[in-house]
């Protein structure tokens, strides 16, 4: 009876540690791509308009497949982790969190590049 016992309590414990790591990537999922909808949308639309017109410099293009990059780099660096995570023999759920958490951290930097150009735009 005792070793049942025990044997449902570590099995509650590995459950409620699943539903944590799912919750973390959930909200970190989330976040991460609401972050990153706006310098998407503004910059792609921003190469967009630059790809029509004409008399573009080189520089304005240049700056804006930057930017571009920028908006895509968050997905590579979680994408990295997370392949590094399966590759140490982690479960699938377990080596998402810290690929969904760099994808949050790195979700920040295009978002704070678009307030950037935003306010100094002037």
């Amino acid at each position: 009876m005792a070793d049942s016992g025990t044997a449902e309590a570590g099995r509650e414990r590995g459950r409620a540690g699943r539903l944590t790591e799912g919750l973390t990537v959930a909200v970190a999922s989330v976040l991460s791509f609401g972050l990153l909808a706006g310098p998407a949308i503004v910059f792609g639309a921003t190469a967009w308009r630059l790809a029509a017109d004409t008399g573009v410099t080189a520089f304005s293009r240049l700056s804006t497949v930057f930017l571009l990059v920028l908006v895509v780099l968050p997905l590579v660096l979680a994408r990295v982790v997370f392949r590094a995570g399966r590759r140490k023999g982690r479960e699938r759920l377990t080596a998402a969190v810290p690929a969904v958490l760099t994808l949050l951290g790195s979700s920040v930097v295009p978002f704070t590049a678009l307030c950037l150009i935003v306010v100094y735009a002037h």
